[in-house]
């Protein structure tokens, strides 16, 4: 069962939050980190993303730009930017967007969960950006940002969210650049942190990384390392835990997560059609976007029109966790056999485009001559991440995009 402790969070004033607060370091480069903390000496990006107050050329790798975002940790907690509680406890963070609120529990998990299982992943991790983290994780001694994990919902936690968020004001309440909503309560009550403590422990066996994997291994591996060089380690020190916001499955969606290719491989358009035809029905065509409106249907975007393709039987099996993806029929079907693209982790010809970005950002790229063809996917479902997680598969590269992402800055986890 999953062990998720609460923690002393390291946090923002309110009055000064939406100044801390911050996108994610992985979700945007070196020129646009510097413009989002343009004006903002309190933003976070000083610490995630110290490249910016270097020289353009700066690689963000170098040891001096962790340093640098080690000497601005101290610095915000020395000026009161950062603030430790004074004791454990949970928090709630809950995301709006498009009207629609998902509420996550901010708790510590284990990194021996990790090891053992009890937390699944579905996607493959690269060392070199698991160590970026690791670098910045031991000089900080601290996870700086959160992991986002969900698991399946448990009436009992969902009642307790409820009653907290509808009878007590938000200790942090605001609209971010992008349009979402952030809110974030404080858990004070200590029965109630102990009632949370004892949930987890007892009614969720699994809880799964959504959005993190990097984070993820990252924070575990440290914890291991710590674990390992401590000769008096009890298990109960801080660095067994890692911070989390784990959010109930059943109040998730995922988004489509697309694809485009710079060339045909040679052919010319209608060849391309006339391929694919072998394994797709051809159901529509328009010069206007076509949506995916179910599963196994793939909209492609080809010399200036729209096609919805239909799967044929044969290219999928829906009894298989993996078989059942449209990411795998696109590429067993299209991209490999006629495109010629046999890895999607290493082939510079494909790119991916969240869904976030419209159906509209696919056709522009193909029209400008940069892209030749685009395909859209209808989205993985939550039982289907979680089903492939529990089976020990791991899915293809770029499957699932969640969103709002998760802020940074509104508490953080020292280890």
């Amino acid at each position: 069962m999953a062990i998720i402790k609460p923690f002393k969070g390291l946090r923002p004033p309110k009055q000064i939050i939406e100044n801390v607060s911050c996108l994610p370091y992985d979700v945007m480069n070196t020129t646009e980190a510097l413009e989002m903390a343009s004006n903002k000496p309190e933003s976070l990006l000083h610490i995630t993303r110290a490249e910016i107050e270097f020289d353009a050329k700066t690689d963000p790798h170098d040891e001096k730009v962790y340093k640098k975002a080690e000497d601005n940790f101290k610095k915000f907690q020395e000026k009161g930017i950062l603030i430790q509680d004074p004791k454990d406890k949970y928090y709630i963070y809950a995301q709006t967007m498009n009207g629609k609120t998902q509420y996550g529990i901010v708790g510590a998990a284990s990194y021996k969960d990790y090891e053992n299982g009890i937390i699944l992943k579905h996607e493959l991790t690269r060392p070199d950006k698991e160590e970026d983290r690791k670098i910045l994780m031991r000089k900080l001694n601290a996870n700086i940002e959160p992991v986002f994990f969900t698991y399946r919902a448990v009436s009992e936690i969902d009642t307790i969210v409820k009653e907290i968020v509808t009878n007590n004001e938000a200790d942090y309440d605001f609209t971010s650049e992008d349009g979402f909503g952030h809110h974030f309560w404080v858990i004070e009550d200590q029965k109630i942190n102990e009632e949370i403590e004892r949930l987890f422990l007892t009614k969720v066996p699994r809880t799964y990384v959504a959005d993190g994997h990097h984070r993820t291994a990252a924070a575990a591996g440290i914890g291991k390392e710590r674990s390992d060089a401590n000769p008096n380690h009890t298990g109960r020190e801080a660095y067994n835990y890692f911070m989390a916001v784990h959010f109930p499955d059943n109040q998730l969606q995922i988004i489509d997560y697309n694809r485009v290719v710079e060339d045909l491989n040679g052919l010319i358009p209608i060849e391309v059609l006339q391929m694919i035809k072998e394994n797709f029905d051809v159901i529509s065509e328009s010069t206007s976007i076509i949506k995916p409106s179910k599963l196994h249907n793939i909209s492609m975007y080809l010399d200036g029109k729209w096609f919805c393709l239909s799967a044929k039987s044969n290219t999928f099996d829906d009894n298989s966790p993996l078989d059942s993806l449209d990411v795998t029929v696109l590429s067993k079907y299209i991209l490999e056999p006629i495109l010629n693209i046999k890895d999607l982790r290493t082939d510079t010809r494909i790119e991916f485009v969240g869904g976030i970005r419209g159906l509209g950002k696919l056709s522009k790229r193909v029209d400008s001559g940069e892209m030749a063809i685009a395909f859209a996917l209808f989205p993985v479902s939550m039982h289907q991440l979680m089903h492939i997680a529990d089976t020990g598969n791991i899915m293809p590269p770029k499957v699932t995009w969640f969103e709002p992402k998760l802020r940074s800055g509104l508490v953080i986890h020292k280890i």
